[in-house]
């Protein structure tokens, strides 16, 4: 089940529009405080431009949304940031588009266009991704198996299907992903699924290892997939 979607990592973009340099930044962020320390970062960095200009939504129901227009006629460029934000869909993140004015005025719609398609640069950059409530299985078994959970393995837990979870065209195999493998006396390995596939992966482990895999532990929680 997906929680709500974000962005993958910080990241930068930057266009000249009618000579106009306009740089944006954005940041996955959990909370306002986190994103307006990353505001007074990108406006101490660029402290010579003509406007910086900060837009956040933050929540699992975007409860937090906040823009400045810094300096340009109002509603111009953080409130259709903001707008666009919502509108997508995404979350918990902070944008900060700068402005070096370049001697030609963008009149109110060209403005708009200017900080939003900025602001959708920057996106493409972080890289738009889901949240989902993810399980991860921790547990034991014996080397001879190891070689076959890595071939189930998926590389997403998005549900490509009935009949498929995975996604890995192993038809009716539950979706996970390998994550760290230990070596010992015997194999300790982790697996990552999509928490409503959890039940499905145990039985997938018990199924393959013919019961003898022991399950050492259970970690549920928020992640980017």
């Amino acid at each position: 089940m997906e929680l709500y979607r974000t962005i993958k990592q910080q990241a930068s973009a930057e266009q000249i529009i009618e000579r106009s340099r306009f740089i944006a930044h954005a940041m996955p962020v959990s909370d306002r405080a986190e994103a307006e320390e990353f505001i007074a970062e990108i406006k101490s960095r660029y402290k010579d431009a003509t406007h910086n200009v900060p837009a956040m939504v933050i929540g699992d129901k975007s409860q937090i949304q906040w823009a400045s227009d810094d300096g340009e006629p109002q509603g111009t460029s953080g409130a259709p940031i903001v707008q666009m934000l919502v509108g997508e869909g995404l979350t918990n993140l902070v944008i900060v588009v700068t402005r070096y004015f370049g001697g030609i005025k963008l009149g109110t719609g060209g403005l708009v266009r200017a900080y939003t398609s900025s602001a959708k640069l920057v996106l493409e950059a972080a890289g738009v991704c889901s949240v989902q409530n993810v399980l991860k299985i921790t547990c034991e078994t014996d080397y001879t198996y190891l070689a076959r959970f890595q071939k189930l393995a998926s590389d997403t837990l998005v549900s490509a299907g009935e009949g498929d979870p995975a996604g890995s065209g192993q038809a009716g195999e539950p979706a996970f992903a390998m994550g760290e493998i230990e070596y010992g006396a015997k194999v300790k390995m982790e697996l990552i699924t999509l928490a409503e596939y959890g039940d499905a992966v145990e039985g997938l482990i018990a199924n393959i290892t013919s019961g003898t895999a022991k399950i050492l532990s259970k970690q549920e929680g928020p992640e980017k997939v």
